[in-house]
């Protein structure tokens, strides 16, 4: 996928989620921008950036490959028609100072994109691929060790990241699935 020249920084990963999270992370930035420089014109394509993205969510949770199970079709489809009514009134109003519910989305969906991304990628170092070979060296016997605290990772193992709660009560939870989308 080709990013828009326009963007003043890439994502940096070829992975759907990374990008994803990238794209809300910057459709964000820029309403932050938008809003704190009092320029209507960039705050007003700032928010149509945050349309088009959300947009092409809604789309791609009604393909029949999409692949999410039905209640996370419908989070993603609860979520992102609060996204359109704040974007609708952001848009009528021009309200600098009323951007935290799209920012606070944008960001906790990026965030739990990239914690389920880390989450994921841990579990699969950890687990051994299958065809591969596995070493017949013998091994030194390990030291005892403590059992980890209740609720805490093996040792060598980090916790993953819980996404940052929403602060808009109304906003239906969001399970922090993968779509495919092209900006």
């Amino acid at each position: 996928m080709k990013p828009t020249p326009t963007y003043a920084n890439k994502p940096t990963s070829d992975n759907p989620r990374d990008v994803e999270a990238w794209a809300l992370a910057e459709a964000a930035r820029r309403i932050i921008a938008a809003s704190h420089a009092k320029d209507e014109k960039a705050y007003r394509e700032a928010l149509q950036l945050n349309q088009r993205l959300w947009t092409i969510f809604q789309a791609a949770i009604t393909e029949e490959d999409c692949g999410h199970p039905p209640e996370v079709r419908t989070n993603i489809a609860a979520l992102s028609l609060l996204v359109d009514r704040e974007t609708t009134n952001r848009l009528i109003d021009l309200d600098f100072s009323k951007i935290d519910t799209l920012v606070n989305i944008n960001r906790n969906v990026a965030s739990g994109l990239t914690a389920q991304g880390q989450f994921i990628a841990a579990q699969q170092a950890t687990q051994p691929h299958a065809g591969a070979p596995q070493a017949a060296a013998p091994q030194a016997p390990a030291a005892p060790q403590a059992a980890p605290a209740p609720g805490q990772p093996p040792a060598g193992m980090r916790p993953a990241v819980p996404p940052r709660p929403m602060t808009t009560p109304d906003a239906a939870p969001v399970n922090r699935e993968s779509l495919r989308i092209s900006i």
